[in-house]
């Protein structure tokens, strides 16, 4: 881009190393990352990522066809551009220019006999279509979507056309995600949260069954000194006060040569991952709006983004003001 001082460009840095592109490194984890993978190891339906540009979506879905990859999978993307190559899988660049759309080739891919597509973005009705009707003839169909939240994207897929019974019966597994800041392992520090942050902090995880945050907190602790991991040394316990309220560490970086002065250094995936029941798959049926499907899914277990997030500052992996930078709607 041309400026009144000279050109500008932002540039991205794709990595031709593969090796230590996977599952594992995203940030997801838990309950959702067994969620994810059964998702992902069904013959047939849909599984999104969902988040906006820039959030990790590209390398979630590369980690995810390399999961799945193996040479008895015909496995098939359409991308625009591909970013990250994978070794055993077709990939198609997609070029509006020459007719190559999403559609076009998601059309001709159906022909090659594939196992698992993978469709860059699914951004139009035809695109959406054809991605339902390549689920219902036995195809397992990864794709993202610009929405939110993983419950979003119900609604969005319903605006472009989509009959609420075929979604009902193709849609597996929605995921959200976002992607701050790793803190510098070299500079780490702790600091005591606020009373109001705190307060705020707690309001996350109230409505969480049976779950003990002081206690998951000295838990992850224990078990990153036990396995000396960098910048663990400086980590403390959670404790409660002499007022019966909690005191609650968090973490930041100082600043250092190693991370070039502002404490962070790499990023973490945050993820929000809705299972699609048939509790869920119903009120699909039903039109429901996002807000009702995802208090269901909270039922359900699901972990929020924020609350995903929440729990990751509170380990020493990002910064509170990282998760509210990047998942503030």
């Amino acid at each position: 881009m041309p400026t009144i001082y000279g050109e500008k460009v932002v540039m991205r840095l794709l990595e031709s190393d593969t090796s230590g592109i996977t599952i594992e490194t995203t940030g997801l984890r838990g309950n959702a990352y067994r969620i994810f993978l059964d998702g992902i190891k069904v013959t047939n339906g849909i599984v999104l990522i969902t988040g906006p540009t820039g959030s990790g979506k590209t390398r979630t879905l590369a980690c995810s066809l390399m999961k799945v990859n193996n040479p008895g999978v015909n496995i098939i993307s359409l991308e625009n551009p591909v970013e990250i190559r994978v070794p055993g899988v077709t990939q198609v660049q997609i070029q509006p220019d020459i007719g190559l759309t999403f559609a076009n080739a998601l059309r001709s891919v159906l022909r090659q006999d594939p196992d698992i597509v993978m469709v860059g973005e699914i951004r139009d009705r035809e695109t959406a279509e054809l991605a339902v009707q390549a689920s219902l003839t036995g195809h397992l169909v990864l794709s993202t979507l610009h929405t939110n939240s993983a419950a979003a994207a119900i609604p969005r897929l319903l605006d472009m056309g989509i009959e609420p019974y075929l979604l009902a019966s193709t849609i597996r597994v929605i995921v959200a995600q976002r992607l701050p800041r790793r803190i510098c392992k070299h500079c780490i520090e702790a600091y005591q949260a606020e009373p109001q942050l705190l307060e705020d902090l707690m309001g996350q995880f109230k409505d969480i069954p049976n779950f003990d945050l002081v206690g998951y907190i000295n838990k992850v602790i224990l078990a990153k000194k036990q396995r000396k991991e960098k910048g663990s040394s400086v980590m403390k316990e959670a404790k409660m006060g002499p007022d019966g309220k909690p005191e609650i560490y968090l973490y930041r970086g100082k600043g250092c040569d190693r991370c070039g002065g502002n404490g962070y250094s790499g990023r973490v995936g945050i993820f929000e991952v809705l299972d699609v029941t048939e509790k869920i798959s119903r009120m699909v049926m039903d039109q429901s709006t996002s807000g009702e499907i995802e208090k269901e899914a909270e039922a359900n277990g699901m972990l929020t983004m924020m609350q995903d997030g929440y729990l990751k500052s509170l380990e020493g992996i990002t910064t509170i003001e990282e998760v509210m930078r990047v998942s503030r709607e």
